[in-house]
């Protein structure tokens, strides 16, 4: 305990704070030397802070930034509960397919498709864990929790400098091995409701001019639902050699395992009579995942440092499953006694990148400037094979009766150079130009049949497009600034967009690419030690956006169509409020209460076309989030309360159909509480999500891990215990 305490103490004082929530413990007049070395780089209060203007290659002046540190939240970390852990996350939408069959839920913002978070740029210590950002942008590895460090997450404005996804990038850091002892120890345990185990252990240190961290975590989880059990191991390491006072290198590698049985979705009654039923009892999934990566950074001087990454990522998602709509059960033939054949699906993934960044700053006259340029170089290739006759047992089977129906092979190469300069005219007031540009090449190879008559194509696509952007960050005070920006967005069609895998829905073969552009204007600050705060107004205007729609067919029989849906508006309010009670009545002694408020409101509707004035799928008008925190020197306890408000998964605005893949999403309220407390080397979590046991979901899903209505967790606990030794 005692590390983690005085880790925290570190990093909250060294992003403004004058005391730890998590332990009570009080940093006096130390607050200027902490900040000479923490090397971080970002600031706030409690959970959230914000970046600096500039660090580690990147420039952040003038951008809408989040951080969450992760050991300072009370959270559900051995399922990487997203409603806790990223909760005080203004607007943050999510959506839950633990019940479905995935653990990583995707995520998204400002009425943008939080599904597999597709409009978000995903990284881990700074690199992709996407398979192709361009062609296949799914996520399906995420770290543990338990292994995070922090958070970072910048919305909209990301395009410039991590790639033209709409909705931002995130990062997940991972912890670095002890500074100053050579070898450290974390185990931790945890067990709860739906048959959950799940163990992290993790080992890390400093000798001499290496340090390392590496951590295995292995999850049984037999699920809310029936059929939905799942193995996952997940394990990574890494070494960094500081080779000089200039020179560091790294080498890092993640790798994912998995087994994970899908229950499938449910029509609209099904739900409303039972949401814990399940129609399918043979549907699994695999996608192993592996992820190399070197680094190296040089500080050329105390001016200009140069920052290297390149990545190699190895994936998979093998499927064996009854691809047919959720009314259809999958039962035993009473002619036969005998199941019927399932269908097979197979993809492999390899891609590699290069990313290369320079920082340098400067003066030009008495105008202080900041320059960060880089070129991210990448290839990627994608294999699928679809439709291929399984067997007609129960388990995880890849064998294939003949040949699969169709084949596809995909390739994409992408060279992107950028670059962004902060010119600071003065003490106060920064501007921030950036321009990107991308060229991209994509192939695809097909080989498939229609009507009994096999038939192949080659299709080679190029794309060439600019994207620029502008930032500005004023500072009011030493505690609080302005910003503002407006930048482009572009995304291609992707390969899961045209050709999606085990889809129920028609899709429409002239597609055209989404485009768009964001807007920030905020301020954000904190008031002495005891305030945080962060207000923004947002637009995002999205072009040829990418949808469902409900169409009937000359039998009358309706079906879903995926085309683009025209063009939406995206405008709104997101606003974060933190208040440490004891801190402010000067009264903490016994303990810290701190309370605080993320709350959205998103006006998503259709600007043209056939849906114009309808809402934009997947964006509630109104995400809140309500918390309250008590903590002492060895524990804490967090309550919070979510709530959202309902949404659509089509274009259409249709309330209920038939076809439940179309239809509304209510809304809803959730309440999660957490508790951790801690006794010399030992350390003990508890908590509740769902307290209330509220019957909701988040998803209407046309392909996997439905179709259908992806029903969300009920009531569960968790029970874990830890031990550390340094």
């Amino acid at each position: 305990m005692k590390f983690y305490k005085q880790g925290l103490i570190l990093l909250l004082s060294g992003i403004g704070c004058h005391c730890c929530l998590f332990c009570g413990a009080q940093v006096k007049d130390s607050s200027k030397q902490l900040k000479e070395i923490i090397v971080v780089g970002y600031r706030g209060m409690n959970g959230i802070g914000h970046f600096h203007e500039s660090q580690d290659a990147y420039i952040y002046a003038g951008k809408k930034t989040e951080i969450i540190a992760v050991d300072s939240v009370d959270a559900n970390k051995a399922i990487n509960n997203t409603r806790q852990i990223l909760g005080r996350i203004p607007g943050l939408n999510i959506v839950e397919s633990e019940t479905g069959g995935f653990v990583a839920n995707g995520i998204g913002f400002r009425g943008l498709n939080p599904v597999q978070s597709l409009d978000m740029n995903v990284r881990q210590n700074g690199y992709t864990v996407a398979a192709d950002v361009y062609g296949y942008n799914e996520t399906y590895y995420l770290p543990p929790m338990e292994a995070v460090e922090r958070i970072e997450l910048i919305k909209g404005s990301s395009s410039l400098q991590f790639g033209p996804q709409l909705g931002g990038m995130v990062n997940y850091v991972i912890h670095e091995g002890s500074r100053t002892k050579p070898f450290t120890f974390s185990s931790l345990q945890t067990t709860g409701s739906n048959g959950l185990f799940n163990s992290y252990n993790a080992a890390g240190g400093t000798i001499k001019r290496l340090n390392y961290f590496t951590f295995i975590n292995y999850r049984n989880l037999d699920g809310w639902r029936p059929n939905s059990q799942q193995d996952q191991l997940t394990g990574f390491g890494k070494l960094n050699c500081q080779v000089n006072n200039k020179l560091s290198v790294g080498i890092e590698f993640s790798l994912l395992r998995n087994k994970i049985k899908m229950p499938g979705g449910l029509t609209d009654e099904q739900f409303e009579t039972d949401s814990r039923i399940s129609v399918r009892s043979r549907n699994w999934l695999k996608s192993p995942w592996n992820i190399l990566t070197a680094s190296a950074k040089y500080i050329v001087s105390k001016n200009t440092s140069l920052l290297l990454q390149t990545t190699y990522l190895k994936g998979e998602r093998n499927l064996v499953w009854i691809n047919k709509l959720p009314g259809e059960r999958d039962l035993i033939d009473p002619q036969t006694g005998q199941y019927s054949n399932r269908e097979v699906d197979r993809e492999r993934m390899k891609s590699f990148s290069a990313e290369f960044r320079l920082l340098h700053q400067y003066k030009i006259g008495n105008i202080k400037s900041a320059l960060a340029s880089g070129v991210r170089l990448s290839t990627a290739s994608f294999e699928r094979m679809e439709e291929g006759a399984g067997t007609n047992g129960t388990d995880f089977d890849l064998a294939v009766k003949g040949e699969y129906e169709e084949r596809f092979t995909f390739k994409t190469v992408n060279i992107a150079p950028f670059i962004e300069n902060s010119f600071k005219w003065n003490d106060r007031f920064s501007i921030t130009p950036g321009i990107r540009f991308e060229l991209l090449e994509s192939e695809i190879e097909a080989e498939y049949e229609i009507a009994g008559i096999e038939k192949e194509t080659e299709e080679e696509k190029e794309r060439q497009f600019i994207l620029t952007g502008i930032g500005m960050q004023y500072e009011l005070d030493k505690n609080s600034s302005l910003y503002g920006n407006i930048s482009q967005a572009y995304r291609p069609l992707d390969y899961g967009q045209t050709i999606p895998l085990g889809s129920v829905s028609k899709v429409d073969p002239d597609m055209k690419d989404p485009k768009a552009w964001n807007s920030d204007l905020g301020i954000r600050g904190t008031v002495r030690n005891y305030f945080n705060y962060d207000i923004g107004l947002f637009y995002l205007n999205y072009k040829n956006r990418v949808g469902t729609i409900l169409l009937t067919d000359e039998n009358g029989t309706p079906y879903t169509y995926r085309t683009n849906t025209a063009q939406s508006a995206q405008k709104g309010i997101e606003s974060y409020f933190e208040l440490n009670i004891t801190r402010w009545l000067q009264s903490h002694r016994k303990g810290q209460i701190s309370i605080y408020n993320s709350f959205a409101w998103t006006h998503a509707r259709y600007t043209k076309g056939t849906y114009e004035g309808n809402r934009v799928e997947y964006a509630p008008a109104i995400i809140n989030r309500v918390g309250i925190t008590y903590a002492n020197k060895s524990f804490s306890t967090s309550l919070q309360l979510s709530h959202q408000s309902k949404a659509y998964s089509d274009a259409a605005n249709t309330e209920r159909s038939s076809n439940p893949i179309v239809g509304a999403i209510p809304g809803y309220s959730v309440i999660d509480w957490s508790m951790n407390t801690g006794w010399k080397k030992m350390k003990f979590r508890f908590g509740l999500n769902n307290l209330l046991d509220k019957k909701y979901f988040t998803q209407r899903t046309d392909e996997y891990p439905g179709p259908g209505i992806i029903p969300s967790t009920g009531r569960s606990f968790y029970l874990g215990i830890g031990v550390y030794i340094f």
